[in-house]
This record gives structure tokens, C-alpha cells and sequence, in this order.
């Protein structure tokens, strides 16, 4: 049942993609809105943490309008406005590879540090960091490469979005030319 779920949600997304009637403000937000709201109930029914639901929301609306700036804006190439969509989730995935990379759901012995190295493992949420804690006080970092990769996604989506967003500052019928229909993402 699941993979028929997947299957359809897929479709959904290409059909999306590929018909030119619907115009791109309307295929970004529906292709970006189901996993954010979906974090945005998990953040606030499943983990009690209103405060951080909203921040979220509200950060996910912030980008949302920059990403439809992005889209339109008139002189970039369609390579460079879509590698939001990649950078993106790639930071995403990278930073929780730094996060859980001192692994301390596991059992205590089994974590990379107590394991390989002899110490405690602490991750913090931002900016991303794991690394070995000694009794003596020294340190061992952990997930070096997943950090780097991080960053630089990380630095292009910003710089990325706020192209974006001061193109929709800059003119705003930037934005609501991407909700008439007939569009395409290279207009």
C-alpha cells in the first residue's frame, strides 16, 4: 500500500511538472507544501513544540516567496533556478548526517565514540557539528565531509533564495506572474 502511495504521489508530481497550463507558482507550492506541513504536524502533534511548528511555517513561507521570485526572475538561466531544488535537500540530508553522526540513540558502547575512540559523542542542531568528547577535555570531530557538503549547499540555496526574494522585493508582479496560468518556469 505504501509503494502504491509513493507510486501516486510521484505521478502527481510529474504530471505537475510536465503540463503547461498550470502555471509554476501553483506547482511550487504544491510540490514543496505536503513535506513541510507534514513536519510542521509532527513538530506540533507528535513532538508538543508549537514554538517551532510556527518558526518553521513561517521560515517555510519566507522561502516560499523567494523560491517563486527565484523562478521568476528574468535573466537568470533555468539551470541555475532549479538548483534550488537540488541544493536544498542535499543540505537537508548532509545536516542529519552530521547530527546523527555520534549515534547516541544507540547503545552506550556502541556509539562511534565510545566505540573507536573512548569518549561521549555530542551533536549540536546548528550550526551542524558531532563530534568526541575526552574526559581530558580534547575533541574528535566527526562527519567532517557531511559538514562541508552541508555549507556549501547551504551557502548557494541562501544566496539563491535571496536572489529571489529581492526580485519579488524589487517587483512584485515578479510573484503574481507566476500564478497566471499558461506559465512555464523559463518566463
Amino acid at each position: 500500500m505504501t509503494g502504491l502511495l509513493i507510486l501516486l504521489v510521484c505521478a502527481v508530481a510529474v504530471f505537475l511538472l510536465a503540463h503547461p497550463r498550470i502555471p509554476p507558482g501553483v506547482r511550487v507550492v504544491v510540490l514543496t507544501a505536503p513535506p513541510v506541513a507534514g513536519l510542521v504536524w509532527l513538530l506540533e502533534a507528535v513532538f508538543d513544540d508549537t514554538s517551532a511548528a510556527v518558526g518553521v511555517a513561517a521560515v517555510f513561507g519566507v522561502v516560499l516567496v523567494a523560491l517563486i521570485g527565484l523562478l521568476g526572475h528574468p535573466r537568470l538561466p533555468l539551470w541555475a533556478k532549479t538548483s534550488v531544488f537540488l541544493t536544498v535537500p542535499v543540505a537537508a540530508l548532509a545536516w542529519l548526517l552530521v547530527v546523527t553522526a555520534d549515534d547516541t540513540i544507540k547503545d552506550p558502547g556502541e556509539d562511534p565514540c565510545s566505540m573507536y575512540y573512548g569518549g561521549v559523542g555530542v551533536s549540536k542542531a546548528f550550526p551542524p557539528q558531532a563530534y568526541c568528547l575526552y574526559e581530558s577535555g580534547g575533541t574528535h570531530d566527526l562527519a567532517t565531509g557531511a559538514q562541508f557538503v552541508f555549507w556549501v549547499c547551504f551557502v548557494s540555496s541562501v544566496l539563491l533564495l535571496g536572489l529571489g526574494l529581492w526580485e519579488v522585493v524589487r517587483d512584485p508582479r515578479t510573484f503574481v506572474r507566476q500564478f497566471r496560468g499558461g506559465g512555464s518556469l523559463t518566463e
